[in-house]
């Protein structure tokens, strides 16, 4: 049975989409599910569009675990990879997904992470500080923003008259040349009974 991927949106899943295109037909892993925080974000109507079945959970929901992880453990998930994921996981979801949980930061980690550097808030920070590059983080995620063990970084270097909206589409193509590839190794270097869960 292949090592089964849950994902974890807030927003559009743009890059839930790069990873279902990226794995499908993978022999050795799999998408098995898009869980969202935000009752109406698109990525619900994307996970519909590819197939991927999906579980809408609302902001109250997780301040209560149990029931998430029930449901992880229902559909045989083995990782988690957050794809824009704006809430801190929860501890008990960590403690049964230990080094099993992985996010991408749309800068070069330490800086300009920590809560509420998302998005074009990061971009718009990185642009404001003089930076001459940024790029994007893989990190395990741990009980606080953007603070997990590093296990990639690309950069992309700053032009001087690059703005904000430039700079995230140059981030972007890192995103998605880069994460899917990331996990994928990283799964394949850990191992496990695939298909079991935590």
């Amino acid at each position: 049975m292949p090592t089964r991927i849950a994902m974890l949106a807030s927003g559009s899943g743009s890059n839930v989409e790069n990873f279902v295109g990226y794995f499908d037909n993978h022999p050795s892993v799999e998408i098995a599910l898009v869980v969202c925080d935000r009752p109406g974000a698109y990525v619900l109507d994307r996970a519909g569009r590819l197939g991927i079945p999906s579980e809408l959970i609302p902001g109250p929901g997780w301040q209560e675990p149990a029931p998430i992880i029930q449901k992880l453990r229902a559909r045989k998930i083995d990782f988690l990879v957050l794809a824009g994921f704006l809430r801190l996981v929860p501890p008990g979801i960590l403690r049964k997904y230990p080094d099993r949980i992985l996010n991408i930061h749309p800068a070069l980690l330490p800086a300009f992470g920590g809560k509420g550097m998302y998005g074009m808030h990061v971009h718009r920070a990185v642009i404001a500080s003089g930076a001459r590059e940024s790029g994007v983080s893989i990190h395990l995620v741990n009980e606080r923003y953007d603070e997990g063990r590093i296990l990639f970084q690309a950069r992309v270097d700053i032009a001087p008259d690059d703005s904000p909206e430039s700079l995230a589409e140059k981030v972007h193509v890192l995103e998605y040349a880069h994460y899917p590839r990331v996990v994928e190794q990283y799964i394949q270097g850990i191992s496990s009974p695939a298909g079991t869960g935590p």
